[in-house]
């Protein structure tokens, strides 16, 4: 199986690195705390935040790398981590696709560099084998989530119905699609240049 690189050097600043084990526990746990306020109306995992599923998550990080199924990275700015985000393989029988998440220490905002993170996914997803589509989802009411796969060229695919968790999830998704074909023939999603909607 072709694998990720386990280190993006996504431009002087910006990092993409896949976590380090217990290595990274107090700078993750630190920065999940300190954005919880910023994270829980939209993320349910926020809600259910301790040390311990912190912990877990990141046990299970090279189990999950190494059969496919998500390809976890800290976000890391200037050396330090803002944020996490993946490449993640949501239905074992859609083998082309995957679906980019990220989200960011509330510090890290409104500086692209959810764009810039999301943009060099997008580019890695296409380099696996057989994926032909990249997709993003956000919750219908997240503008902010929405601004980055509008600026890198996605088009706004769908919405899906889902159970709200978060306090302010809509029950409705907005689905996201990028495809290869679009990805190597529009320059503007190559860019990163403005597409359809909002902010980071």
């Amino acid at each position: 199986m072709d694998l990720p690189p386990r280190v993006m050097e996504v431009d002087d600043t910006l990092t993409l690195r896949a976590f380090a084990g217990e290595a990274d526990l107090p700078e993750l746990f630190r920065v999940i705390e300190e954005s919880l306020e910023h994270l829980r109306p939209w993320l349910p995992w926020a809600g259910e935040h301790s040390l311990a599923r912190t912990t877990r998550f990141l046990a299970r990080r090279a189990e999950l790398w190494a059969s496919g199924e998500e390809y976890t990275y800290a976000i890391v700015v200037d050396g330090a981590i803002v944020g996490a985000c993946g490449l993640f393989r949501r239905d074992e029988n859609r083998d082309e696709a995957r679906e980019i998440g990220y989200w960011l220490h509330p510090s890290a905002t409104g500086r692209g560099v959810a764009t810039r993170t999301a943009r060099a996914l997008a580019e890695q997803a296409f380099r696996l084998p057989g994926v032909d589509l990249v997709e993003i989802v956000h919750d219908a009411a997240n503008l902010a989530s929405g601004a980055v796969p509008a600026r890198l060229g996605f088009i706004a695919y769908e919405r899906r119905a889902f159970e709200p968790v978060a306090p302010m999830e809509t029950g409705e998704d907005q689905v996201w699609r990028l495809t290869r074909d679009r990805s190597t023939a529009d320059p503007a999603a190559r860019a990163g240049r403005p597409g359809l909607a909002v902010g980071n």
